[in-house]
């Protein structure tokens, strides 16, 4: 669902990613370079692979970098809270764009090592719930040189010294820090894999391979170090990673979407993911999948389920207005839930403007109570986003 925060990548890495790819003698200026670059992509975009099968997610491998896929990204959130209550969220992503597809990239004899047609970026927040303090840094580098990459086995992301990387089986450690943040914590897998759609095939729009494969790993208990400012703070709590990888773009029309991932105190998770049309309506290609506690997945149409915005924030920044308060519902399963932003300004103003944010909902399934701790991504609201 972060395919578009990927293409905006083009705007703000074109010169440098140019220089990856070719001689420094041969740069033209940076506006030819922008056009060079937006043709060479949507040229070869054809020989990228597309996500087109049911069950064809793997692991250990598929955990690691697909590059014959055009867009893929690592992305990981979580609700943390100390010992007396004190809550925070994170998100750290990494993300990696393929300039040139591995068959159309060109052998060069004595090729320098810092040569390569892969560019990763990554976004790293902390939201002070507390302190009504909200952190976003945004990084970006060449995937050559040792600078930024991604391996399976052992399982590690990174892009300079922001890592998330497997210490053992089932757990990874995420290390990040800014000059007013840093969080070092351990994720402790205590549920299957889940995958999402078709087998973890997530269509996204009517057209041929208009799709991704989509998996997530939820419910994973969380503890470590997060620092702000001078202060350092002991936190627990709970994760969710998403990983997806694709070559393919929003159905014509399509003008952003509202991305929620809600882990519940019984041990189940929800996701949901609405993508927004320019008259208003829903894609209905948009879906989610409701994980029972035992990994189990119930798969849920986007005519199964609505959401509706209660209330909304206006970005003092950008000016975009925001849903800040949500009523979700499944009748078919008997669930309602009511939710609010646990801080509204938790917009990212970096290469694009969007919101993505520690949430709080509550309400009942089948007359039980429920409870759930989450994030919910909002983009299209600021400016409509660019095409890859």
């Amino acid at each position: 669902m972060r395919r578009y925060l990927i293409g905006l990548l083009l705007l703000l890495v074109v010169l440098l990613t140019f220089w990856f790819v070719r001689s420094p003698s041969a740069a033209p200026p940076a506006n030819a370079a922008l056009e060079s670059l937006l043709v060479e992509n949507d040229q070869t975009s054809a020989a990228f692979a597309r996500a087109t099968t049911p069950d064809a997610i793997h692991f250990p491998q598929d955990l690691g970098p697909h590059e014959d896929y055009q867009t893929e990204w690592w992305y990981y959130t979580g609700n943390l809270e100390t010992d007396n209550g004190r809550e925070f969220g994170y998100q750290f992503t990494i993300f990696r764009r393929a300039l040139t597809p591995p068959s159309e990239t060109p052998a060069v004899d004595n090729a320098s090592d810092w040569r390569s047609n892969q560019v990763y970026l990554a976004h790293f927040t902390v939201s002070d719930i507390e302190g009504n303090e909200f952190f976003a840094t945004e990084r970006f580098s060449r995937g050559a040189a040792g600078l930024a990459g991604a391996q399976a086995e052992p399982y590690r992301v990174w892009l300079e010294d922001w890592s998330v990387a497997e210490v053992m089986p089932g757990v990874v450690r995420i290390q990040a820090r800014t000059g007013e943040v840093k969080l070092d914590i351990t994720l402790t897998e205590t549920m299957p894999r889940i995958l999402h759609g078709d087998g973890g095939l997530s269509q996204k729009g009517a057209e041929p391979g208009n799709a991704s494969y989509y998996y997530s790993i939820v419910q994973q208990a969380t503890d470590g170090r997060l620092r702000i400012g001078d202060q350092t703070f002991e936190v627990t709590g709970r994760s969710w990673n998403d990983h997806e990888y694709s070559t393919s773009a929003l159905s014509p029309g399509s003008v952003g979407w509202d991305w929620f991932s809600l882990q519940f105190d019984d041990g189940r998770a929800l996701m949901l993911f609405q993508i927004r049309r320019e008259d208003g309506t829903i894609e209905p290609y948009s879906s989610g999948s409701f994980i029972e506690a035992d990994g189990s997945v119930r798969s849920l149409p986007q005519t199964s389920w609505r959401v509706e915005v209660l209330d909304n924030w206006t970005s003092p920044s950008s000016g975009a207005e925001y849903p800040s308060r949500w009523r979700l519902t499944i009748p078919e399963m008997a669930l309602e839930l009511e939710g609010r932003a646990l801080m509204p300004d938790q917009e990212l103003a970096v290469s694009t403007t969007y919101w993505e944010g520690a949430v709080a909902f509550e309400g009942s399934m089948a007359g039980q109570p429920l409870e759930a701790r989450g994030y919910i991504e909002l983009t299209g609201y600021a400016a409509a986003p660019v095409p890859e």
